[in-house]
């Protein structure tokens, strides 16, 4: 049973188990050298906790609020296009163990089964992702088709103006569905623009609308001025630039750049309620996972979803006792400082005794 697993290495464990070696690299592979990916991990584990003591922390609230909704822990679902890779039921399972768990997913535009199935497929809060491909007319029916569907909220992604050299699944001739089938021209994504952006915004019926992959001050800065309602601090998990730089490494100047003015989620290397805690404490709302969604898919479908979640709270849990805070809403840069990285950053360094899976 799910409830079985004691720790995510174990989730882990069991996905590899599942998953074919093409699926298992696309999943937890990155771009060229994954230099950006290791990153990622290496930029949290550079950041150190502060805690304090003599506080009573005998009730622990893990839950906030983000865009008007209730969630358990500050963790979304991440967009993850093929889905159905990991397990059969794809997107729907994801949506399904979202609404079982309590938190909000965002659904990506590549992935399966439809938007409409997806959106029916969990009672909770849901938030389209768009990638562009195809002239404004199709843009307009995808989001269209979304809003009537009753996401919430649209993200744009912004930072595949062009596919990206994964090599991992690139050496075992594997690719992922959205990649195989025909349909859907990527050579619009190249072509966006902030104009292009803001035409897209208004098609969210003056819902929040989010933009994934902001990377950079000045262009946070742009963002908030175009009216963006959330800067999504994102390098794609590592899986686009390489040699780029860490999304923690990246926050403090985004969150000097909006100083409030929009929400700002952050992804990339979130693998511990430690992590969580530490990105909300330097300036973030919440954070989104993508590989441990497709780890707990791919080891036992929803019920391995919500398990994963269910250990990111109990770590989080643990974590703020620890620190001496009982909300969330305490978290401040006060509770961390920077120090020395020990271990040598890769995918699986986050547990002791995993390998670096290279070697599988």
């Amino acid at each position: 049973m799910s409830s079985d697993f004691v720790s995510n290495e174990e989730i882990i464990q069991a996905a590899r188990g599942n998953l074919a070696q093409g699926a298992w690299a696309y999943l937890v592979g990155a771009s060229e050298s994954e230099t950006t990916m290791r990153r990622n991990r290496l930029a949290f584990d550079r950041i150190a906790f502060r805690p304090r003591i003599l506080v009573d922390v005998s009730s622990i609230d893990a839950s906030t609020t983000f865009l008007g909704q209730k969630m358990r822990i500050p963790v979304l679902l991440a967009p993850i296009g093929s889905l159905q890779t990991f397990t059969p039921e794809g997107g729907a399972a994801a949506a399904r163990g979202a609404a079982e768990y309590g938190t909000m997913h965002v659904v990506s535009s590549v992935t399966e089964p439809s938007l409409e199935e997806i959106a029916a497929a969990g009672d909770n809060s849901k938030v389209f992702q768009l990638y562009v491909r195809g002239d404004f007319s199709t843009i307009e029916d995808i989001v269209g088709r979304a809003m009537d569907a009753g996401y919430m909220s649209l993200c744009l992604t912004v930072d595949t103006a062009h596919y990206s050299r994964r090599e991992r699944p690139l050496m075992t001739r594997w690719a992922p569905p959205t990649r195989r089938r025909p349909g859907g021209d990527r050579s619009y994504q190249a072509e966006l623009t902030w104009e292009t952006m803001d035409k897209i915004k208004e098609l969210a019926r003056g819902r929040p609308f989010m933009v994934k992959g902001i990377a950079t001050a000045e262009d946070a800065e742009l963002a908030v001025e175009h009216g963006v309602d959330v800067i999504w601090v994102s390098n794609h998990g590592g899986r686009q630039l390489d040699h780029g730089l860490g999304t923690m490494d990246m926050l403090p100047e985004i969150v000097d750049a909006v100083a409030g003015r929009a929400d700002i989620l952050l992804d990339g290397g979130v693998q511990r309620g430690g992590d969580v805690l530490r990105a909300i404490a330097l300036g973030a709302k919440a954070v989104a996972i993508g590989k441990l969604q497709g780890w707990g898919l791919g080891a036992a479908g929803v019920e391995g979803l919500v398990r994963v979640l269910e250990i990111l709270e109990e770590e989080i849990v643990v974590a703020m006792a620890l620190l001496g805070v009982t909300s969330i809403d305490q978290l401040t840069p006060k509770y961390v400082c920077k120090a020395e990285a020990v271990t040598p950053p890769h995918e699986m360094s986050t547990w002791v005794n995993m390998p670096n899976p290279r070697i599988l």
